[in-house]
């Protein structure tokens, strides 16, 4: 066994145990190598993770062995991370915040290769600071992805809506919108489905909000079910548990229309070129709120 690997973040030193252990067999990517990944991204990831209660999808033996989604904060976890605890229908859970580099790194120490994080912040957990499209295709073609992007992000225009777009590192693209907190998940989730069902009903070959399988017949999916309180959408930057490791990445809108994109474009080996600057800096600058949002919809024929 290769002996533990301390690495510097802050005032603080991370212990990473079995740094040698493999997690992606076909790359050879150990646990000290998904440590190294995640501090080389804190700066670009962690303002989208602080205050934001996260659910840790653990792989212990790596992708190919079990893996567990974990939410509450394990006993053994040190008194150093924060934590906060919310209520669920039958008690509570304490949640991580991953507030520091130190943090995120002693998370992968705990082989977590994913970071799954809220939409709301702890201190507002009804009240979500940000709204998620879900880009599901219906198979391995990427083109009605970046299609469907593109029409969605025509709308949020039309509804005077920022927006920014990533990769998921897995299937499709999210469309993420910044609010200001007023609005409750319900009326959150409404609001996002009203726009997804406006936009099916102009693109009826080619969108659907409907969820199942069976009645979307070879249709993207527009999902938008994770606008929940206690849901969770993968973070930015988070590696994917997959072959090749790739990794949920921010773009710039005009990359969305890129005919070379996919889900898992960019990997462990290569966003890390991209961090010289945030592509995301100004669409998520300021929230909005959905009134007049809303009301424009109505104006357009939704809701």
């Amino acid at each position: 066994m290769s002996p533990a690997l301390e690495i510097p973040a802050g005032r603080r030193t991370v212990r990473i145990n079995r740094p040698d252990k493999v997690l992606f067999p076909g790359e050879g990517i150990t646990k000290a190598d998904l440590a190294e990944y995640y501090r080389t991204v804190a700066r670009r990831m962690l303002p989208q993770l602080r205050g934001r209660p996260l659910m840790m999808e653990r792989h212990p033996d790596g992708i190919d062995g079990q893996s567990f989604m974990h939410k509450d904060v394990p006993g053994h976890f040190p008194d150093w991370i924060h934590r906060v605890e919310l209520p669920k229908e039958d008690g509570t859970v304490t949640y991580v915040l991953c507030d520091d580099t130190a943090t995120l790194l002693y998370l992968a120490d705990q082989a977590c290769i994913t970071p799954h994080r809220w939409l709301s912040r702890a201190d507002r957990p009804d009240h979500p600071d940000r709204l998620v499209f879900d880009l599901d295709p219906p198979g391995d073609d990427f083109t009605p992805v970046r299609e469907a992007a593109r029409a969605l992000h025509q709308l949020l225009d039309e509804l005077k809506l920022p927006s920014a777009v990533m990769t998921t590192g897995s299937r499709g693209l999210h469309v993420v919108v910044p609010l200001d907190r007023r609005a409750p998940f319900d009326d959150v989730r409404d609001f996002a489905r009203d726009v997804a069902e406006l936009l099916a009903a102009r693109h009826p070959d080619a969108l659907t909000t409907a969820p199942r399988k069976q009645a979307r017949r070879g249709r993207l999916y527009l999902d938008v079910q994770r606008n929940a309180y206690g849901q969770t959408t993968v973070a930015p930057y988070a590696v994917r548990a997959r072959p090749g490791a790739p990794v949920a990445t921010p773009l710039a809108w005009p990359e969305a229309d890129d005919p070379d994109l996919d889900a898992g474009r960019w990997t462990v080996k290569t966003v890390t070129d991209r961090l010289d600057s945030d592509p995301w800096q100004d669409a998520l600058r300021r929230g909005r709120s959905l009134g007049p949002a809303r009301r424009r919809l109505a104006a357009l024929g939704g809701g």
